[in-house]
Parts: structure tokens; C-alpha cells; sequence
């Protein structure tokens, strides 16, 4: 018998074992958080449409949503939906298989986005929340391998169609302005930072067949020509704080968007912008 057969030499080392993990707070996490758990994702690599809010990102929403291999849901608004480690024990409890709060929250989303895409029987799923533009990291952080669609609109027309909204008389110019500003320049440094193709809201109301044709060929897949009649589709139900809810996108239609602003409509606070979007 060997001596590490021996059971007295084995009860000893048990012994020495039990005394190591009383001392140091019990064994090693199997791995430190954040230690790429990516690559585990069941949705490896969605789509993400990065724009402000009056974007036209609805109308891109139901275009996309028309194809047949694309999923395109209503706003999911995932950098709202958290995860509360609500007892020391329980980050305890989980820093021992390494995860913390983050990487559980990056699980959630991801879980979200498969069982969208699994129920609608399709191949890509799109979200087009216009709040991911203010977390573009964390969303990149929980999928490295996604992908990215910029839609720009005119930062005034932006701002005119947030103010023609009857249902918000309370507000006013300069707060809506600062609004926008927030999400466009979000926007601008996720383009500056991330690959993706760049869209413009008025190109695809005014030649909706081109503009649809690029996105299909950034995203791999065929283009259709049913894409321009969303109609025809059933995309659920159009309301307030799960995307627009207007006459204009419940029509069924696409349409030309309004005539962009002159440059005397344009406060000071979104020149800079406006002119680094192209639009002089």
C-alpha cells in the first residue's frame, strides 16, 4: 500500500484541508467576475439600432421587423432592467461562481433578447431602445461580437418633434434641446467608437428601397421589397414609452420626413453638432 493509500496519511490530509479553508474564508471562486463569460451568450451577436429619441427608430423598428428573418420588438429598454443582490450573502453567494450584479444583469438581457428571438421564429433580433445610446459600453461589453446601426436625424427636427407632442404642453425649448443634445451626443461617441453603418432618417423616408438595401447587406441577409410596406405586417400594438405612437407610423406608410430646419431655427447649443452630422 502506497502512502498516499494509507488512511491515516489521507484523514490528516482532510484534516489539513479544513483547517487551510477556515483560515482563508473557504475555496477560490472557480473564476473572478467579468472573465469573458461573452463568449457564453445565447444571443452571441444582436443588433443594436444607437439613436436618439424622435429618430425615426420606430420606422426603421417596423421596416426591419417586416422582414422575414429579422426581429425587430418594441422597446425593451434593457439598462433599466437590473438585478438586485439584496443580501451580502447573496454577492457572497455569487462571487463564489463568479459573477457579480453586472454579469448577472448581462445574463438577464441576453436571456430577454433570446426568448424574443426564439419566439418569433426568426434569425436576428434588433433592438432599437433609443436609452442604449446612453450605455453603448455596457452593451458592448455584454456582447463584443454584436452589431450596430446609427441613426442620425437633423438634431432640430429632433427637438420640433419632441415639442409637437400634445400629450407634454409643459414643454420647453431649452429643456427639450439639453435632451436631445444628451442622447445625440451619446450617439456620436458610440459612431466615433464601435463599427457599425450609419443611417440617416431622412434618407430612408426619401429613398426607403436604397437605404434598406444597405442595411440588408451590413446585416447579411436578402433584401425585400415587402420591407417598404410594414403594414401589411402585425408589429404589436404602437404605444407611449414603447416606441412612437402617431397617426404618421400607425399609417402603415412610409413618408417623406418634415423639411429640415434653417440654419436660423438652430440654437446655439446644437450648431456644432448639427454641422459635425453633415447637416450645414
Amino acid at each position: 500500500m502506497g502512502l498516499l493509500e494509507d488512511p491515516r496519511v489521507r484523514r490528516i490530509a482532510r484534516g489539513a484541508r479544513r483547517r487551510a479553508r477556515r483560515l482563508t474564508g473557504g475555496p477560490a471562486p472557480r473564476r473572478a467576475p467579468h472573465a469573458g463569460d461573452a463568449a457564453g451568450r445565447l444571443v452571441p451577436s444582436p443588433v443594436f439600432v444607437i439613436s436618439s429619441v424622435r429618430s425615426g427608430s420606430t420606422l426603421l423598428r417596423v421596416v426591419l421587423d417586416t422582414h422575414p428573418r429579422i426581429h425587430a420588438p418594441h422597446e425593451l429598454h434593457l439598462r433599466t432592467l437590473e438585478v438586485n443582490l439584496s443580501r451580502p450573502y447573496t454577492e457572497k453567494s455569487m462571487a463564489r461562481i463568479g459573477l457579480d450584479g453586472q454579469e448577472l444583469e448581462h445574463m438577464l438581457w441576453d436571456r430577454v433578447l433570446h426568448r424574443e428571438l426564439a419566439a418569433s421564429g426568426k434569425d436576428l433580433v434588433v433592438d432599437k431602445t433609443p436609452g442604449n445610446a446612453l450605455v453603448w459600453r455596457r452593451i458592448h461589453a455584454c456582447w463584443p461580437e454584436a452589431r450596430y446601426i446609427f441613426l442620425l436625424r437633423h438634431p432640430m427636427s429632433m427637438v420640433h418633434s419632441l415639442m409637437d407632442n400634445k400629450k407634454r404642453p409643459d414643454r420647453t425649448l431649452d429643456a427639450t434641446v439639453r435632451e436631445v443634445l444628451g442622447y445625440a451626443e451619446a450617439v456620436d461617441e458610440a459612431r466615433r467608437s464601435l463599427p457599425g453603418l450609419t443611417v440617416r432618417y431622412e434618407e430612408l423616408t426619401a429613398d426607403p428601397a436604397a437605404v434598406t438595401r444597405s442595411i440588408c447587406d451590413h446585416l447579411g441577409v436578402e433584401w425585400t421589397p415587402r420591407m417598404l410596406d410594414y403594414g401589411r405586417a402585425d408589429h404589436g400594438e404602437y404605444t407611449a414609452f414603447l416606441g412612437d405612437w402617431s397617426d404618421t407610423i400607425k399609417s402603415g406608410r412610409i413618408q417623406r420626413g418634415r423639411a429640415l430646419p434653417a440654419a436660423d431655427e438652430v440654437p446655439e447649443a446644437l450648431r456644432a453638432l448639427t454641422a459635425k452630422w453633415g447637416y450645414a
